[in-house]
């Protein structure tokens, strides 16, 4: 994470502002494809540190350092929860609609984080997983942009360390046993009053109101 304050607007303006001139009323097909160009050529504004000297900047041991390549690591929670506690401080941000150049609450974090830190400060930032949904429509990733982002950008938007992914085999996995119940008649149960839905981490609404097994066993 760069320490330099530059928010998204300002690289919207400069790196995309005769870009963004030219098309003075765009649909907002054409703003998602803008603003998604915008955060591409600003994507990593700075070589990022190795996560080992992150968390050793941190004061987090080494051996509790879950590593998934260069760029990302999960903390021990065994480790945390050892810590004693600190008298610090917990800023929020929240409720804060985006502006047209997209600034909203993860960018605005991440330029608090970067400021704290340019201060001599130890902040560090928690931002929520970005769901991979809205990431392929206009809402875009959630890494921030600009030079007030975090990298991996790609990974972090796409896959990250698949905690994802393992929710949504352990819940379909809970649907597909109902579904298995159902189908060999183990268990007296009425398809229309299952309440576990199979998931997937993506918008498909063709997926949303589909119900199955309703034509009992064959």
């Amino acid at each position: 994470m760069g320490n330099d304050l530059t928010n998204q607007g300002e690289a919207n303006r400069g790196a995309n502002g005769a870009k963004t001139a030219e098309a003075a009323s765009p649909s907002s097909a054409e703003a998602g494809v803008v603003q998604g160009e915008a955060k591409a050529e600003g994507a990593r504004p700075v070589e990022p540190r190795p996560i080992r000297r992150v968390a050793a900047d941190l004061g987090v041991p080494d051996e509790h350092v879950l590593v998934y390549g260069h760029g990302k690591a999960k903390i021990d929670l065994d480790y945390l929860r050892s810590l004693p506690e600190r008298d610090s401080k917990l800023v929020l941000v929240t409720a804060i609609s985006p502006t047209p150049a997209g600034e909203g609450k993860t960018t605005t974090s991440i330029g608090l984080a970067d400021g704290l830190a340019r201060l001599g400060k130890r902040p560090v930032l928690a931002l929520r997983e970005p769901s991979m949904g809205p990431v392929f429509g206009i809402k875009g990733g959630a890494v921030g942009g600009g030079r007030a982002q975090v990298t991996p950008g790609d990974e972090i938007n796409l896959h990250f360390t698949g905690d994802f992914a393992a929710i949504a085999e352990a819940n379909n996995l809970l649907a597909a046993m109902a579904d298995n119940a159902l189908h060999f008649g183990t268990h007296d149960i009425d398809p229309r009053t299952v309440a576990i839905r199979r998931s997937i981490d993506m918008n498909d609404r063709s997926l949303r109101d589909v119900v199955i097994g309703l034509g009992g066993r064959r």
